[in-house]
């Protein structure tokens, strides 16, 4: 490519880099279809992970990991599972991540499930407002739902790290996970405002 020019397959559509990429293992089709898609790949990253050097550290390790599983997986859409593939990635840095107990950091992951489903926030709420509104709730949880819920979002812990930790059974530990988001939801929303 020292002519300048780009190669007469780089306007080849994504199916067709995958398959050239499979039949011969040339990183330079890998590398045109992961370049197509690099800035999903960050903006993705970024939304997961609000931190720009471990936003690019996933971009490179996604990129790594492309270079089997496209072997491995057929591909139907790969702008798709490709969004997939980072989301996926995303959500394991934040497990592994180590959090300290309950910053406005460690606890947006678990504001965003709870939330999910919940109204706007209040008039005037701010950052600080929704921590402080979040450690109360979590306060007001029984022992068994606080704790899963703190060890697995929190401390980034899986659920059989969970249930090691606490003595349940994996399924008694996806149980509270899910009734103390429910209450958590509950008592966020019922809250004065």
């Amino acid at each position: 490519m020292s002519s300048g020019t780009a190669p007469e397959w780089a306007s080849a559509g994504d199916l067709e880099l995958i398959e050239r990429y499979r039949a011969t293992s040339d990183p330079s089709f890998l590398g045109a279809l992961f370049e197509r898609y690099a800035h999903l790949a960050m903006g993705v990253s970024l939304r997961y992970l609000r931190n720009r050097q471990e936003a690019e550290d996933v971009v490179m390790e996604v990129y790594e990991r492309l270079t089997t599983a496209l072997l491995k997986h057929d591909v139907a859409n790969f702008k798709s599972w490709f969004y997939a593939v980072v989301a996926n990635h995303c959500r394991m840095a934040l497990r592994h991540r180590k959090r300290t107990p309950l910053t406005v950091e460690a606890s947006d992951e678990l504001l965003d499930a709870v939330l999910a489903c919940v109204p706007a926030p209040h008039e005037g709420d701010g950052a600080e407002e929704e921590l402080e509104a979040l450690r109360s709730a979590l306060g007001r949880l029984g022992e068994g739902q606080r704790r899963c819920i703190e060890l697995f979002y929190l401390d980034g812990h899986s659920y059989a790290e969970v249930a090691r930790q606490t003595g349940y059974a994996a399924n008694e530990v996806k149980s509270h996970i899910q009734n103390g988001k429910r209450s958590l939801r509950i008592l966020l929303t019922t809250r004065p405002g």
